[in-house]
């Protein structure tokens, strides 16, 4: 008679917890930027043809003072980061936050001021960086999220991550005993995914060519380990009797393996990622400042 085990999958860790807890917030972010998308789409659809409204006067100058403004305190975060002073105003995530919700809206307001069309070349090259930056703040809000724990900018270490991946002694014991031959299949995929990559492109390139690989493998060894509940559930009523809550045990403890690993693997590629993009996200802002007060002046000036 086979013991049936409570559950194969890892006991959740505080990160983890503190992850779940977020889940409201990244909720309301994304239907953030759902709706920015949808403003974007439907102010593009409104001005084909047409000029919603006056870029030099009214209620569209005003729009592009208030997008200019919301830009303009994108400085804030990283003066909070490292002025000193500033230390003790505010918990870092809530600066983070204030810098991505500005970032988007910024934008969408100087789309309306300038009725989603080009102007002159100082208007161009306004425009084109603005979207420059909100582009360049999305993708490393992206990474961002892969290097660090929190939003308060603790960094994720090999060394916590790995611990994470690491299969326990309850887990081996549970999932020899339920399917044979499972553990030695994840540690030998386990291997071939932390070897280093050889090269700067191929360690850029990993996290793609990991998340199709980490997929079709979920897929493959919850095959297998179904495939083997089947044939211990016909010597086993016990076995039989839970064999859908088994499975979907199994399943969860492959699946939460396999992303903890692919974390621990593709940590040093966003590392670089992440530095990749602050070579390229702060001439986009710099560029962004020189071109809106040649653009303030221009307007007021001729």
């Amino acid at each position: 008679m086979v013991a049936v085990p409570r559950d194969v999958s890892r006991p959740v860790t505080p990160a983890e917890r503190a992850a779940s807890a977020a889940g409201p917030l990244r909720t309301a972010a994304i239907a953030g930027y759902a709706l920015a998308a949808l403003a974007v789409v439907v102010g593009y659809w409104l001005t084909r043809g047409r000029e919603l409204f006056d870029t030099q006067d009214g209620f569209g100058y005003w729009l592009g003072i208030a997008g200019a403004s919301l830009m303009a305190t994108l400085l804030l975060y990283p003066l909070r980061k490292r002025v000193r002073f500033m230390h003790g105003l505010g918990a870092t995530r809530h600066w983070f936050r204030m810098h991505m919700v500005f970032g988007v809206l910024g934008p969408v307001l100087i789309l309306y001021h300038c009725n989603f069309s080009l102007g002159s070349l100082n208007d161009t090259v306004a425009l084109v960086c603005t979207l420059l930056v909100a582009g360049s703040g999305l993708v490393g809000r992206y990474v961002y999220a892969k290097v660090h724990v929190d939003l308060d900018g603790h960094r994720a270490t090999l060394e916590q991550l790995s611990e994470n991946a690491r299969i326990t002694a309850v887990q081996r014991r549970e999932a020899v005993a339920l399917v044979p031959g499972l553990i030695e299949r994840l540690t030998a995929y386990d291997a071939i995914v932390l070897t280093p990559p050889t090269s700067t492109f191929a360690a850029v390139l990993l996290p793609l060519k990991l998340a199709a690989k980490t997929r079709f493998e979920a897929f493959r060894l919850s095959w297998f380990a179904r495939r083997q509940l089947r044939l211990l559930a016909q010597r086993s009523d016990i076995v039989h009797e839970q064999r859908a809550e088994l499975r979907h045990s199994i399943t969860r403890f492959i699946r939460e393996h396999l992303k903890r690993v692919r974390r621990v693997a593709e940590l040093g590629s966003y590392e670089r990622l992440f530095s990749i993009w602050h070579v390229f996200h702060l001439p986009f802002f710099y560029m962004l400042v020189v071109a809106a007060l040649i653009h303030v002046l221009a307007v007021h000036m001729y």
